[in-house]
């Protein structure tokens, strides 16, 4: 089975000129944890996680943390809002290269690459670098799972 038979093709993406609070906004109404970064053309040129938007905010001390199962509410910091210096910011400057794998690609190799780079979607491109699909860790496993014989089949 290849990538593009479990990938969705209806992929929420962002403009690499967007700024991070175009992101933020993006994130959240379309409940979304990872925005392809796509050119004009639709080429994929990077790669956008909510964490990536959420450690701006985060408090510096959590970072410094090994163990807070300790904290049971951070209260006020979780109400905290970025400023607008920082929501005005190019998204260029806090995302990642492109991560990817071509739409011919096998489930297991996908699955690999998000396990390695600690993703959760995985953008597919075409032969030409343009962003078709993206395909969750769910998509994948239940891909998988679905090829066992011994599963149950219940509707």
């Amino acid at each position: 089975m290849q990538i593009r038979d479990c990938m969705k093709r209806n992929v929420v993406s962002i403009s690499a000129s967007a700024t991070i609070g175009q992101a933020a906004a993006r994130f959240a109404s379309r409940r979304v944890g990872t925005l392809p970064v796509v050119d004009q053309a639709g080429h994929l040129v990077g790669i956008l996680q909510m964490r990536d938007i959420m450690t701006l905010i985060m408090p510096d001390f959590v970072n410094l943390l090994e163990d807070f199962d300790f904290v049971h509410d951070f209260g006020v910091l979780e109400t905290q809002h970025p400023s607008t210096e920082t929501t005005g910011r190019s998204i260029s400057e806090i995302m990642r290269p492109p991560i990817y794998v071509e739409e011919t690609s096998g489930l297991l190799r996908t699955f690999s690459l998000l396990h390695k780079h600690s993703l959760t979607d995985m953008p597919i491109v075409n032969n030409e670098k343009v962003l078709v699909g993206i395909a969750s860790l769910v998509d994948i496993g239940a891909a998988l799972l679905s090829q066992w014989r011994n599963v149950e089949q219940k509707t």
